[in-house]
């Protein structure tokens, strides 16, 4: 009982010398809640900032405020104050696109963002990342899609869909495709796995949930996005690897993780692979999309982030000044 009661003794007394940080109430939008510099320090992640950086400037903001004894905080002015510490610490550019996010995050349609490229160039793992920074709860792919459509489409109706984007040109009959059956049947595969892209955007429209969507399937110019531009704010990228090295190198790796995706699969294929991958760069620079070369996967996700933020920066509903 007498060391118990030193105990009790010594964690009063240092509770006395430590004292517990004061809880500080952030207010707005009948939404209060307490200050949480992890909750800050993520949002600062659509600024396409490094999170240890980003972790630095809410832990900074989080000082400020104690160092001022503040109680509570409006969510306008932390993030006036937010926006301030970005431009100091990141650049101006890096705290618009901060700004930009905080605007269509709680803005009243969605945002819908389009990943293509040809199979291996790092789509999916890039929009998971991205999604976990910008706070995105819904990613699809178009892999998924067209096994859901495998399951109601035998092969002799949609011979396209139950083989891969390189090689489906064999579950065609003998002498049904012309002059490039790769491409041929590399289109006809688009062509029929684009009505369930489009069945996935109405309904992220209809629930107006951000999404994002990745596939090979998603082709530029495949589908016609301009019906939706009235619902949401929909941005398409393409995402490519340009040396054959690296793009050799991720089958590889990538089959560490995925073992029913063994490398030797794709790596056989490679040259259709890389023609493939050839007709999207030419129908993105056609179609005026932006092409995301990923050729380092932080890198890449920035990049991702990047052209995301500043496009939707460019649409009419985004009013920056209304923000500060």
């Amino acid at each position: 009982s007498e060391l118990l009661g030193l105990l009790d003794q010594s964690l009063f007394e240092g509770q006395k010398l430590a004292p517990q940080a004061p809880e500080i109430l952030l207010r707005g939008s009948g939404r209060d809640r307490p200050f949480s510099k992890g909750l800050l320090s993520q949002t600062q992640l659509a600024a396409a900032l490094d999170p240890d950086d980003a972790f630095e400037i809410a832990r900074d903001i989080e000082r400020e405020l104690l160092v001022k004894q503040a109680t509570e905080i409006d969510r306008g002015e932390l993030r006036r104050l937010t926006h301030e510490m970005v431009a100091r610490r990141s650049g101006a550019a890096a705290a618009d696109r901060y700004l930009v996010w905080r605007h269509y995050e709680d803005a009243s349609r969605p945002v819908i963002l389009l990943l293509g490229g040809a199979a291996g160039v790092g789509k999916t793992s890039i929009a998971l990342e991205v999604a976990h920074r910008l706070g995105i709860g819904r990613v699809l792919s178009t892999d998924s899609i067209r096994q859901i459509m495998r399951l109601m489409l035998s092969p002799d109706l949609a011979p396209a869909l139950h083989g891969s984007s390189f090689d489906a040109y064999t579950h065609f009959p003998p002498g049904s495709l012309g002059e490039d059956p790769l491409l041929e049947s590399f289109r006809a595969q688009t062509a029929t796995v684009s009505v369930g892209v489009r069945a996935s955007i109405e309904r992220a429209i209809d629930e107006n949930a951000s999404t994002i969507i990745d596939g090979v399937a998603l082709f530029p110019g495949a589908i016609d996005l301009a019906p939706y531009a009235e619902h949401a704010d929909i941005v398409f990228l393409v995402v490519a690897t340009l040396e054959r090295d690296t793009y050799a190198a991720r089958f590889t790796r990538r089959e560490k993780d995925e073992s029913q995706r063994p490398a030797h699969q794709y790596l056989e294929h490679l040259d259709e692979i890389l023609q493939i991958q050839d007709q999207f760069l030419d129908a993105a620079e056609r179609e005026g999309i932006p092409i995301v070369v990923n050729d380092g996967f932080d890198q890449a996700v920035m990049l991702v982030i990047r052209h995301l933020t500043e496009t939707l920066a460019k649409r009419p509903g985004f009013d920056r000044s209304a923000l500060l």
